[in-house]
């Protein structure tokens, strides 16, 4: 494929702890060590991250650096929506799965009326939401904002009203929501996560392959089935 750009982006401001913004370097490093010119051979775009938030208070114990992430959506998705609509194939690289939220709306932004499918190749459901949320990392929540789900079944928290307002404003980037339905999502290796993230997988019927089905009928296979199972979408994010 030769219209690839590369969309950096060195965010850490959506997980727990630190050293996700390094992910990057070190897949360029790893390349270096095998000759490849992956890095140099397609055009780059640097997103501005807001890693300086880290250095200050949360506001938002239920949606931590929402504000900081609100602008990632922002500016990742814009830059996702103008890559494919310059008929471009958008390769993001990102440091905490946080801005895997705003990949899905930039791809969304740019075929408004296409149904857009999503493989999810993670050990975590990443469907919390500041409503659930056990630890108020925003890397927890990308999915939850793709489908605009709040899973009140499962409040555990009072929200404040700016964190509310903020989690909406997640949900309708682009003023498109959802941005995909929950049963085009496929789940491969998914392994940890807890009962409120359970209970929308069950919910809304979405598939789950797990590891232990990898290997018995290996990825070749699997490929197969998941894109048969997604055939009637027209387009599909792939997020590992």
């Amino acid at each position: 494929m030769k219209n690839i750009k590369l969309i950096e982006v060195k965010s850490e401001i959506g997980a727990g702890t630190r050293g996700a913004s390094l992910g990057i370097d070190a897949i360029k490093i790893a390349a270096l060590d095998f000759m490849s010119n992956f890095f140099v051979h397609f055009p780059s775009e640097v997103i501005e991250t807001e890693n300086k938030l880290l250095f200050e208070p949360i506001e938002s114990p239920f949606a931590k650096r929402i504000k900081g992430i609100t602008n990632l959506y922002e500016r990742i998705s814009k830059s996702v929506y103008e890559t494919v609509k310059s008929n471009w194939f958008p390769v993001v690289l990102s440091g905490d799965h946080s801005t895997a939220g705003a990949t899905i709306a930039g791809l969304k932004m740019a075929h408004p009326k296409s149904k857009l499918g999503v493989i999810w190749i993670d050990a975590h459901a990443d469907l919390h939401t500041p409503y659930t949320t056990p630890s108020g990392n925003m890397h927890g929540m990308p999915l939850a904002t793709a489908i605009a789900e709040d899973n009140l079944d499962y409040k555990a928290h009072e929200v404040d009203e700016n964190t509310a307002k903020a989690w909406n404003g997640l949900k309708n980037i682009g003023k498109i929501a959802p941005k995909v339905l929950p049963e085009d999502i496929v789940f491969i290796s998914l392994r940890d996560y807890e009962k409120e993230e359970e209970h929308l997988i069950k919910k809304y019927g979405m598939k789950v392959i797990t590891t232990g089905e990898v290997r018995r009928k290996g990825p070749e296979n699997i490929s197969r089935s998941v894109f048969r199972y997604l055939s009637d979408c027209e387009y599909i994010y792939v997020s590992f």
